[in-house]
């Protein structure tokens, strides 16, 4: 099947699968004589694979170690364990953060309770305040590339 066909079959943008083909992720395709990508039904799975993977929040990385574990199915998977704990302990970690966010912005909401000129409201004026705070600056939260290892 085509890239096209793919897309539509694992519900996945081309840009995508062509992204997951960079990363190593997905195995570079077969090309037709046209010089089309064609793909079989490994890949679908494959992707299915990957996409179910991203949506735990998992990064390219560990999705990568997971796939070399996949496709050597006689090797121990205690690697496995240890990144599935990891992993865990980033999203306790994630589960925490966004909790205080949460508390956070509550807060923020109770400084405007209700609508008025923005120059007066409670919200944008602390905004402005904590943006100027030298501690006020958001630390990168994001699920970065080493996080767990």
């Amino acid at each position: 099947m085509k890239i096209s066909e793919l897309a539509k079959a694992a519900q996945t943008q081309a840009e995508t699968i062509r992204f997951y083909e960079r990363e190593g992720l997905l195995p570079q395709a077969a090309r037709t004589e046209s010089n089309y990508r064609s793909y079989d039904q490994s890949s679908i799975e494959r992707l299915a694979f990957i996409r179910h993977c991203r949506s735990l929040d998992m990064a390219l990385d560990e999705i990568r170690t997971l796939l070399r574990f996949k496709d050597a199915p006689s090797a121990q998977c205690g690697d496995v364990n240890t990144l599935l704990d990891e992993h865990i302990d980033h999203v306790t970690k994630r589960i925490r953060e966004l909790k205080a966010m949460e508390k956070t912005l509550k807060a923020m909401r109770l400084q405007c309770r209700d609508a008025q000129l923005a120059k007066d409201c409670g919200i944008l004026n602390g905004l402005v305040e904590a943006a100027h705070q030298p501690t006020a600056s958001p630390q990168p939260r994001g699920h970065i590339q080493g996080t767990h290892r």
